[in-house]
């Protein structure tokens, strides 16, 4: 190479300043100052000072051995301009000699300036910037709201609960289903005493030897009650009622008959609930029956027992009063003083009965108290009375025409008739004096007071059976009963 370097066409001592490609061999370099010079084919060429090392000629303008002669610097190809210039490459202007170029590369990268038409990339929605609250947004906020507060609420609830003695100890077990007995059903005893408690009253009169006090209950809903006659004997005529709930009203006796001990008061009070009549002369014994009033002064008081006898003749009444007679309910309800007048109900809550008297143990003129033996006026007769006194003032009584003198003699039993009247019910039917009543309506005739109670218990113009002995022959007759003339 004789002491001349080869180079690639730029100055490396010189910075700033674009190279210029080398030139072909035969291709003269243009003037100096010249901007341009035509190169081979016409194609203008940036002008480039080649640089001599120092001490040395200028330097070949062949081009390098490395190149390929059938490659060397095509006439047709343009070197680059100057770098800043409009439409210029930002590559070295001897891109072109580069020995270690690839041939086959193209000599320039081309980017693209303007993006084309539908190639813009996919908008990008930031995250972070607010907007529009969703529908399952505007769900959630109550609902987290409300879990919060109810776990502060607990949280709370708990810390008072502690604070305040409870100290989170949980008493008793689990609750387990009531049995059916305690759901209260309305067949049950408590569902009956639920329906019937509302008509039943506390009934007070005041006397000159006191206060009486027993039981009633509403027989209409214009304000009709009935009681014992028992309970208003002796009174004044007024009376004051105390509800169930607690409220009171002034009553006025409308009528009261002792001889069957039923009395009938009013009441001025309206949108009262009257009780539900029952048939009395379809018990059995052993129905259950509970008995409701107001005993020892504890009102609004419900004992439950049954049906222990019906049609029992009961002769009572107090030294020098009425006597009176019944073909009693008897019960093992648990009756005292206070409940007279009050309601005996069955298992329906219909009331088949008025409670009026006990058995007691003690002596006469002392405190009598349950012993499991208490007596009732069937309903249909006390309803009968009620009936008569409310539309008359007055009851009738129901007679047989005859009058009865003792137990009828042998082991047959029965009661014999002392007098019969010519024109009353028994003579009508047959009977003699003498005669002795064995059966009425089947029942059982063994003390004088058995016939009378029995025959009070029917309303009058119904027939009865009866059945009785005339010296040794037994009869039987159909008896018309009627109401006394008096």
């Amino acid at each position: 190479m004789g002491g001349t370097d080869v180079t690639d066409g730029w100055d490396w001592r010189r910075g700033g300043e674009t190279p210029a490609p080398a030139r072909p061999p035969g291709a003269e370099a243009p003037p100096a100052g010249s901007p341009t010079a035509p190169g081979a084919g016409g194609v203008p060429v940036a002008s480039s000072d080649v640089a001599s090392t120092a001490g040395s000629p200028q330097a070949s303008t062949a081009p390098p051995a490395a190149w390929p002669a059938s490659t060397a610097a095509p006439a047709s190809t343009a070197a680059p301009a100057e770098p800043g210039a409009a439409g210029t490459s930002p590559w070295w202007s001897d891109a072109l000699s580069d020995p270690w170029r690839d041939p086959a590369a193209p000599a320039a990268v081309v980017v693209p300036g303007v993006v084309a038409a539908g190639t813009e990339p996919e908008p990008v929605t930031d995250p972070d910037a607010p907007g529009r609250p969703t529908l399952r947004h505007l769900l959630l906020i109550p609902v987290i709201t409300a879990l919060l507060a109810g776990t502060l609420g607990g949280a709370l609830g708990y810390a008072f609960a502690v604070r305040g003695g409870a100290g989170g100890t949980v008493l008793g077990a689990e609750p387990a289903q009531p049995p059916a007995l305690a759901q209260r059903k309305p067949e049950s005893l408590a569902g009956v005493a639920e329906r019937v408690l509302p008509s039943v009253v506390t009934v007070r009169v005041s006397s000159l030897g006191g206060t009486s006090e027993g039981s009633g209950f509403i027989a209409s809903a214009d304000g009709h009650v009935i009681t014992n006659d028992h309970v208003v004997a002796g009174g004044s005529g007024k009376a004051s009622v105390i509800f169930n709930d607690g409220s009171s009203a002034a009553a006025t006796v409308v009528g009261q008959d002792p001889e069957s001990d039923i009395a009938v008061i009013k009441v001025s009070r309206t949108g009262l609930r009257p009780v539900e009549f029952g048939d009395s002369d379809a018990l059995a014994v052993g129905d259950p029956v509970l008995a409701i009033g107001s005993p020892l002064s504890l009102a609004n008081t419900v004992t439950a027992g049954i049906v222990s006898a019906l049609d029992r003749t009961m002769q009572a009444g107090e030294p020098g009063g009425p006597v009176r007679y019944y073909a009693a309910i008897q019960t093992d309800a648990a009756v005292n003083h206070g409940n007279s007048g009050g309601p005996l109900v069955d298992g329906a809550g219909r009331v088949v009965g008025v409670n009026s008297t006990i058995k007691s143990l003690v002596a006469e003129g002392q405190e009598a108290g349950n012993i499991g033996l208490a007596f009732a006026i069937p309903i249909n007769q006390a309803k009968r009375v009620t009936q008569d006194i409310i539309g008359t003032g007055k009851a009738r009584r129901t007679v047989i025409g005859a009058q009865v003198g003792g137990p009828g003699a042998g082991a047959s039993g029965g009661v014999r008739l002392a007098a019969v009247e010519p024109s009353g019910p028994a003579a009508g039917a047959g009977l003699r004096v003498g005669d002795v009543i064995l059966k009425l309506n089947g029942r059982p005739m063994t003390e004088p007071t058995d016939l009378i109670a029995l025959v009070r218990k029917f309303a009058p113009g119904s027939v009865v059976t009866v059945e009785f002995r005339r010296g040794a022959d037994r009869q039987n007759t159909s008896v018309t009963l009627a109401a006394d003339a008096k």
